[in-house]
């Protein structure tokens, strides 16, 4: 937490209004949770051999306690949230750390613990608000990827308004990261596809956008437009619609991104447009999706390090983002309350790509193949336990080919 920040927020403590007794009222609607989570992961990457080393694998309990006040009484609320985060090795070592659980020491070891406190300050005025300090934004320009061990979380300041009925407006300027696998700092720098862009780094990533939804709630309209300083402008348009045919609900979705270079282009050009889209079907537990991905432009999908992005053939394996890739899906989830077993859930789907211009002279084509199957506990003195287990195995003619095993185990207490 940069030391500015604290110093604001030590400040809204010592506030005339709270000494002279608006603390209660700080603290009446304020909540506190504190998350567990025992995360196994393991990849093996089926086509290496020799000398490189063929798998990675960590094992690691992390802890997530999240704090978030009231506000102050009055037409302009303030108050206080803050975010605290622990991760403890269980089991790696230097032959096996890579899979983002746990940070990687200079000397090729796993750290045996990192740790971190965010704090962030609020500020409401009618139905917008400002916050200043640890972000977690959640847009189709920046995803909330909480896929490892502890979440990732940005620095800065966003803004956020209801004002109008159906419509919500957010912006934010971001000017550092913590990565989901770090404590400090970092410098925002970019991916293109799945390929990190460490030879240059921005100072700040800039976004605005909005959502309407209409239409009885059913269909929502979104753009928005971003921009990572120096490296690349990002603008997206989608439309979402929800509704029924006979006894089947019905889902959609179909959005189109634009990028190019900015200011400096420190990672040289980019030239970027994604389309994607996924229609699906439920009944009776059952939900058939089929998605679709294509990207044109002579460079793959951009987005800040090490975040997903909500297209709709994305994996946390695969991305299916790379230049001129077309993809297509097919994915089934089952909801067993529908034979009487509430929280189980299995979810299998299939991915594949090709047109992939891979600048070798060949066209590169990539499979994905995913299964989890989740469960939370319903009742007794376990309820509330989430298990998860999950199995991929990613095949390609230009990248890595990976089989991967994830066990989780999570579990949440009401604090506040």
């Amino acid at each position: 937490m940069n030391a500015r920040y604290a110093t604001l927020l030590a400040a809204l403590c010592l506030t005339e209004r709270c000494i002279a007794g608006d603390a209660p009222a700080f603290l009446s609607e304020a909540t506190a949770t504190l998350q567990t989570r025992s995360y196994y992961f393991q990849r093996n990457y089926s086509d290496i051999r020799g000398t490189e080393r063929s798998k990675a694998e960590e094992w690691a309990q992390g802890f997530i306690f999240n704090f978030k006040s009231g506000y102050t009484p009055g037409s302009l609320g303030l108050g206080v949230d803050a975010t605290a985060t622990l991760g403890i090795k269980l089991d790696s070592g230097p032959g096996r750390v890579g899979v983002g659980l746990l940070p990687v020491q200079d000397d090729g070891h796993p750290a045996d613990e990192y740790s971190r406190l965010g704090l962030t300050f609020k500020a409401r005025l009618s139905n917008t608000e400002l916050r200043v300090g640890e972000l977690f934004p959640d847009n189709p320009l920046l995803t909330f990827s909480d896929i490892r061990l502890l979440p990732p979380s940005y620095q800065g300041i966003s803004l956020s308004s209801t004002e109008f009925k159906g419509l919500k407006l957010q912006g934010g300027h971001l000017n550092s990261t913590s990565l989901r696998n770090e404590a400090g700092d970092e410098k925002l720098i970019a991916m293109l596809g799945h390929i990190p862009q460490r030879n240059a780094s921005s100072d700040a990533f800039n976004y605005v956008g909005g959502d309407y939804t209409f239409n009885g709630n059913r269909t929502t309209l979104s753009g928005w437009i971003g921009q990572l300083e120096d490296i690349y402008r990002q603008t997206y348009l989608g439309v979402e619609h929800k509704g029924s045919l006979g006894s089947w609900s019905l889902a959609g979705i179909l959005g189109l991104y634009d990028a190019v270079e900015d200011g400096a282009h420190l990672i040289g050009d980019v030239d970027n447009r994604a389309l994607h889209g996924m229609v699906s079907a439920t009944k009776a537990g059952h939900t058939f999706s089929l998605g679709y991905q294509r990207m044109y432009g002579e460079t793959a999908f951009p987005r800040v390090f090490a975040n997903i992005a909500p297209l709709s053939n994305e994996l946390p394996t695969y991305d299916f983002s790379f230049t001129d890739e077309i993809s297509y899906q097919l994915k089934y989830r089952y909801d067993f309350v529908a034979v009487g077993i509430p929280g189980l859930a299995l979810t299998a789907r299939y991915v594949a790509g090709g047109n992939v211009k891979t600048g070798r002279g060949y066209e590169g084509k990539d499979t994905e193949r995913d299964l989890d199957l989740s469960y939370v506990v319903q009742s007794g003195s376990l309820q509330g336990l989430g298990i998860r287990l999950r199995n991929a195995a990613a095949r390609s003619n230009y990248r890595t080919d990976i089989d991967e095993y994830r066990i989780i185990f999570s579990y949440t207490w009401d604090v506040l």
